[in-house]
């Protein structure tokens, strides 16, 4: 389902956006995510709406068949500079895939009076849908950019984007979302001029 509206109090939330993402090879390519994302938080900030950044430094430590072997640079939980992150940003580290559990995501949510989340973000089989399906358990209204997030699997983005967001949130672009918030800003100052 696309977007139906922006709630009062949106919030958007950028998913491992960080060093260590910037050089992986993913469908789509990541510097088109990255922009993507950096467009959604200049929107977002120039409506006072909050923009919360959120790195990953760590893993879960249960079980698994898949066990990831790097060898992490120091920097590699550094956010990319070009998401501009400013003083009036959110930024949550999280050791897990979703950003809900063990990080102060839900207490920053709450006290902003927030009903109603965008992400963005790598993995889109990982971090977004993690903490997207988190979110919906929450109660959030959760909103999908669809352009804006990616995956090192085309074939899993594409499942996640296909099968699984629809049923958790609504689907959407950036473009769509700016328009959003341009057309909010505009009823906003229409209604404070009368």
């Amino acid at each position: 389902m696309p977007l139906s509206q922006l709630d009062p109090s949106p919030a958007l939330i950028l998913i491992d956006l960080q060093k260590m993402v910037v050089g992986l090879t993913t469908a789509p390519p990541i510097t088109e995510i990255v922009e993507r994302s950096a467009r959604l938080a200049r929107g977002f900030r120039e409506r006072g709406f909050p923009v919360i950044l959120v790195n990953v430094a760590g893993r879960a430590p249960g079980r698994t068949e898949t066990r990831f072997n790097f060898t992490p640079a120091p920097d590699w939980t550094e956010l990319v500079p070009e998401l501009n992150q400013q003083p009036e940003d959110y930024t949550v580290t999280k050791q897990q895939v979703g950003a809900f559990y063990g990080t102060a995501l839900e207490l920053i949510l709450r006290r902003r009076g927030v009903s109603q989340i965008f992400l963005t973000g790598i993995a889109t089989t990982g971090g977004v849908e993690s903490t997207a399906r988190n979110a919906h358990d929450h109660g959030y209204n959760v909103v999908l950019v669809v352009d804006a997030m990616t995956d090192r699997d085309p074939d899993a983005h594409r499942n996640s984007i296909e099968k699984i967001f629809p049923r958790i949130g609504e689907t959407t672009t950036t473009e769509a979302v700016l328009s959003q918030l341009q057309e909010q800003a505009r009823l906003t100052n229409v209604a404070e001029l009368q």
